[in-house]
């Protein structure tokens, strides 16, 4: 019994732990907070591996895992108080620091732009902002994320076809606010 644990403990590992960062972009992009985003990614990681051996093997684990951190996240504290957000600070952001060839000029742009998407996916409702962020940041196929979410592919579809449009809309309303 010991080493069916063990290897169930090590095939867990091997299929889940390349799944960290993916995991911890969505918890945070969910949590907007890095210390909760680490507890729900290490909460998600527990309850994973503790129902490892009801998992279908041959089935998709990162759908699997996606659900779980999904379902952490809506049934915790976090997900059932509304808050105000805070935008992340881009100065800790390696990716946003300026290249020799960048004039400050195409720097500034370029961080109003990220600034602006930012601000615009923070104001969408959970259920829009997670398929976008899905889809769009995580690659997920289609299936992949009406298996995440637990809803049929049509849902997925129309959600993210609305939360494409709002994020439009919510970007030219900025980019209007902006020229008054």
């Amino acid at each position: 019994m010991v080493t069916d644990r063990r290897t169930d403990t090590e095939s867990f590992e091997a299929q889940a732990m390349p799944m960290f960062a993916s995991l911890y972009n969505l918890a945070h992009w969910l949590t907007q907070n890095r210390e909760e985003a680490e507890d729900l990614v290490q909460e998600t990681y527990l309850k994973a591996l503790k129902g490892f051996a009801s998992f279908q093997q041959g089935t998709n684990l990162r759908a699997w895992m996606y659900r779980i951190l999904r379902n952490t996240f809506l049934t915790s504290r976090t997900g059932l108080r509304a808050k105000m957000t805070e935008p992340l600070d881009l100065d800790d952001d390696p990716a946003a620091l300026p290249v020799t060839s960048d004039t400050p000029e195409s720097v500034l742009l370029t961080r109003a732009d990220q600034q602006a998407v930012q601000d615009a996916l923070e104001r969408l409702p959970v259920r829009f902002r997670e398929v976008i962020l899905l889809c769009d940041m995580e690659e997920m196929s289609y299936q992949e994320i009406a298996e995440a979410l637990a809803v049929p592919i049509g849902t997925v579809m129309s959600r993210l076809s609305r939360a494409r449009k709002s994020m439009r809309e919510l970007l030219a309303a900025q980019v209007q606010g902006a020229s008054k």
